[in-house]
């Protein structure tokens, strides 16, 4: 098998040279571990003229801003449920538009006393027709903030009034629409020095973008403005300042246009590859964090992409300093990301991200693009270390997503939330709650004298030694702003199996025995719990991510299961998010009430990142079975994916469609978080990797094309 590495790494934007002072708002975002909202001071002298705008002028009352970042032995096969906790929902009293579309995210707001419409020609030509400006809220269904959010101002009765009444209120899933997304979270990053989600922009009738940030609280606390004092200042300035606000918004989206503009220079010498690499090694080595691996203090995120380059770099570097240097890194990095608190311990898999520097308390919620682009770097690394860890934890990744995020068409659900009920009769959801453990329960589970160990040593006293549970919690009061996670316990491996063997006087196998045992009784136990909200939404991307994961596992591991499984998933893009007529991806399926796929009414076309990793998906297919079929489909995703999105003129991707009238700016860097892992890297990689296995496999290449049956070869 072909092991591929593809060199794919993140610059600053370019958008950075052209508006570096367009910051008009600085400071920290707002992480989960936050005990409050971080505010940004208006700091507006010496920024261009054109980037003077109304920002200021909106909130001159107040003079404060601010932003929230989230820029955060079982059947391998058996479906998930995707349950939610018991339904207490009463008869609604209010419902909207929203009510009628398949996005989890959208339906969560369907019910708001909020006048929501989806993002559409319906709510522009209101917009247009009524005069009134809109606001666009952006989230996901699983994004905890987002929940914080609805629950504190877009169910306030009398929020929903202002809103609805003076503004055209338009509800976006950033999954759902990620063209939408970027484009307005362009405007917001340059404008405020930060972004994530909820994202809040008020835009004129004609989509262009005039004031935006993230969170808002509902009302002011102190010296910081609540949701409703800024709404009623933008209307205000709407009635007697709107010149403004428009001509202004106007000169910010000229230049994020002049920004973000990238393209290649006639007769221009780009830089060698090799120069490129290192100064990207560079500039992670400097930002490598020795104790715990990763690449900054905290929040910690896993960054697969950062770990394949480093690989990548090691495998053409392997014989230099630096090149052992980036395998040190890697190799250390995931060792103790799947020691932490980020890893799921009992029932597997990898949260979003950690709140500290020691990969510890993580943010709960689990996206299926961190299991498909971890799975492939565990695995990787298992190939160029031989070390057993990485190969069991690439396969305990896969466990999770075969149970839990597995549709029975073979496609794979988007995430699962960070919130849910303590318990079944609990009123209010917890982050959390569905994952740690208090010491009192872990002793009342694992009773049992162990024999042969020192003393009178209880199962629960080894599990709770090697894990880190203390009687009082192990969680931070820092890492816990809002008390949830008060007196609980985030399972961390804190010793290796021979230090805690030895401690108690056990054999290692013993231990490992005691251990795996207790960790089954422990899921258990939680799989009687209310689980956690399942966003049932099947992307094309993530599960192109997720198709090179269980392809690449399986060919390495020679496990035959695991690559049934990635066929399976190959032909569920087939059948369902391939528009066959219209030779194009379709971005998104979902999970109907009678847990058949269904399609929304007006599909939503395919995004760069679409072709891109479903291409890469097939093509690793193809290296695992040496099917010829998958290799064709792939040559023709490409194909056609050159002819939508590649810029004949400047060279590069678009990320979307550049002709679509509604993007204001028509971007080819993906944003630098999430799976957004530079595109371009991604479809160079899968057009080079087309051109060696069309050289190599030419004859059945031909033999295929003249319509002989070679799909088993």
């Amino acid at each position: 098998m072909m092991l591929r590495f593809g060199f794919a790494w993140s610059t600053l934007s370019a958008t950075s040279k052209h508006i570096a002072q367009a910051r008009l708002f600085t400071g920290s975002p707002l992480r989960k571990n936050s005990p409050r909202p971080v505010l940004y001071y208006s700091r507006c002298t010496g920024l261009p003229q054109a980037l003077q705008f109304c920002q200021k002028s909106v909130l001159a009352s107040t003079r404060l801003f601010w932003d929230s970042s989230r820029s955060s032995g079982v059947n391998f096969f058996s479906m998930a449920s995707g349950g939610d906790a018991p339904d207490r929902s009463k008869t609604p009293k209010h419902t909207n538009r929203l009510s009628k579309e398949k996005s989890s995210y959208l339906l969560q707001h369907a019910h708001n006393p909020v006048d929501w419409y989806p993002w559409g020609q319906e709510a522009f030509d209101k917009a247009k027709s009524e005069d009134k400006p809109i606001f666009l809220s952006v989230g996901y269904s699983t994004c905890h903030w987002c929940h914080v959010m609805e629950r504190e101002s877009f169910e306030d009765e009398e929020i929903g009034k202002i809103l609805s009444k003076n503004f055209v209120c338009i509800k976006v899933d950033r999954e759902e629409r990620p063209d939408v997304d970027k484009v307005y979270m362009t405007f917001v990053q340059a404008t405020s020095g930060g972004g994530g989600w909820p994202m809040s922009v008020w835009l004129t009738p004609d989509l262009r973008p005039f004031i935006g940030g993230t969170y808002f609280p509902p009302r002011d606390s102190g010296r910081r403005p609540g949701l409703k004092t800024v709404l009623l200042r933008i209307m205000e300035q709407w009635q007697s300042n709107r010149e403004t606000l428009e001509s202004s918004g106007e000169r910010v989206l000229e230049a994020l246009r002049k920004g973000t503009e990238i393209s290649a220079s006639p007769g221009e010498t780009l830089p060698p590859g090799p120069d490129v690499a290192n100064r990207c090694y560079q500039q992670l080595a400097h930002s490598y964090e020795e104790e715990y691996g990763g690449f900054r203090e905290a929040p910690k995120f896993p960054s697969p992409v950062n770990l394949m380059f480093l690989m990548s770099f090691w495998a053409v570097n392997r014989a230099s300093s630096e090149g052992a240097e980036a395998l040190r890194m890697v190799l250390h990095t995931l060792r103790m990301m799947a020691l932490g608190g980020i890893h799921d311990h009992v029932a597997q898999g990898f949260h979003r991200y950690s709140t500290d520097s020691s990969w510890h308390v993580p943010h709960f919620e689990k996206m299926l693009y961190d299991q498909g682009q971890l799975a492939v770097a565990y695995i990787t690394a298992y190939q160029v270390s031989g070390e057993r860890l990485f190969a069991d934890v690439a396969r305990d990744v896969l466990l999770y997503v075969s149970r839990d995020l597995s549709d029975k068409s073979g496609g794979f659900y988007s995430a699962e939330d960070a919130d849910s009920f303590p318990t079944v009769e609990s009123t209010e959801k917890r982050e959390g709650a569905f994952c740690v453990w208090t010491a009192g329960e872990i002793r009342e589970l694992l009773p049992d004298i162990v024999k042969g160990a020192k003393g009178a040593i209880t199962q629960a006293t080894i599990f709770m030694h090697h894990y880190g549970v203390k009687e009082q919690g192990n969680v931070d009061p820092a890492q816990d702003p809002h008390g949830e996670l008060q007196g609980q316990n985030v399972l961390i491996v804190r010793y290796s199996v021979e230090l805690t063997a030895a401690h108690f006087g056990i054999s290692v196998d013993r231990l490992s025995e005691l251990l795996s045992d207790a960790r089954a009784k422990l899921a258990e136990v939680r799989r009687a719990r209310p689980p956690p909200h399942l966003d049932t939404k099947m992307l094309a991307s993530w599960n192109g991510l997720m198709l090179s994961g269980f392809a690449r596992v399986g060919a390495v591991l020679g496990d035959k299961a695991l690559l049934e499984r990635a066929e399976r998933a190959a032909c569920f893009l087939r059948e369902h998010l391939w528009d066959e007529e219209g030779e194009r991806i379709l971005h998104s399926c979902y999970r109907g009430d009678d847990m058949e796929v269904e399609q929304a009414a007006s599909p939503i076309a395919g995004f760069l990142d679409d072709y891109a990793f479903v291409v890469c998906g097939l093509l690793d297919l193809f290296e695992a079975t040496q099917r010829l079929h998958w290799l064709q489909w792939a040559e023709e995703l490409q194909l056609r994916q050159d002819q939508l999105f590649w810029d004949s003129q400047g060279s590069g991707y678009f990320c979307s469609d550049p002709s679509d009238p509604t993007l204001l700016l028509a971007l080819k860097q993906g944003e630098e978080q999430k799976c957004d892992i530079m595109c371009d890297g991604i479809c160079i990689n899968g057009v080079e990797s087309l051109w060696i296995s069309a050289f190599f496999f030419g004859n059945l290449w031909v033999a295929m094309s003249h319509g002989k049956d070679n799909e088993d070869l």
